[in-house]
Order: C-alpha cells, then structure tokens, then sequence
C-alpha cells in the first residue's frame, strides 16, 4: 500500500479530484494549507502600502492505494491535472503504508481501503 501526499494549487483541486474519480481512484482527504518552496512568499499591495506574504495558501491531498500500479496512475493524473507551467505548482510525496484499519468494521489492509 502506498500513500500519496500532494500539495497543489486551490484552484486546481476540483480538476485533480475528478480525473482521480475518473480512473477509479477514490477517497481522499483535503486540508487547506499554507507553505512556501523556491518562491519564497510574494508581495501583494493593499490600499497603497506593499507587504509581503510569507506563506502561500495551498491545498494538501492525501490518497492511499492499494498497489504500486494504483500509486502510478495516482501520481501522473495528479502531476498532469495539477501542472499550470509556472513556479509553485507543489509536490508529490510517496510513502509505504504498514497497516490500514477501518474504524467501524474493523476490516485491515486493502479491505479496509
């Protein structure tokens, strides 16, 4: 099992989600964030007066697969739903999963998914 965090642009949140559904991969859960990477904030100018906004808002998704093909197919739809060509479109982080345990049922692993 595989888990995929993704923290893209806000606007391209409905996008990424539906070419997810699209390929039967779904069940994710969304937070809002805020960050920075190599942009380092921007500056914004507010009724006259320039400051400058240290930490983006951006939205982080969290997918987790049941296989190695599943997380392939996650990984490109996202990198493709989420692309606009310009600095700050985010990252996609991979990570194992050891156990998964449905609360409710107590159903484990891929059955819990």
């Amino acid at each position: 099992m595989k888990k995929i965090e993704a923290i893209i642009k806000p606007f391209k949140l409905d996008e990424v989600k539906e070419a997810l559904v699209e390929a039967g991969i779904e069940g994710m859960t969304v937070s809002e964030v805020k960050g920075y990477g190599r942009q380092q904030g921007h500056s914004e100018l507010y009724r006259g007066n320039e400051y400058v906004v240290d930490f983006i808002p951006k939205v982080k998704i969290e997918i987790v697969v049941s296989s190695e093909e599943y997380a392939t197919t996650a990984i490109n739809i996202i990198k493709e739903a989420a692309n606009t060509g310009k600095i700050g479109d985010g990252k996609i982080f991979v990570s194992s999963i050891e156990k998964v345990i449905r609360v409710r049922t107590g159903e484990e692993d891929t059955d819990a998914l």
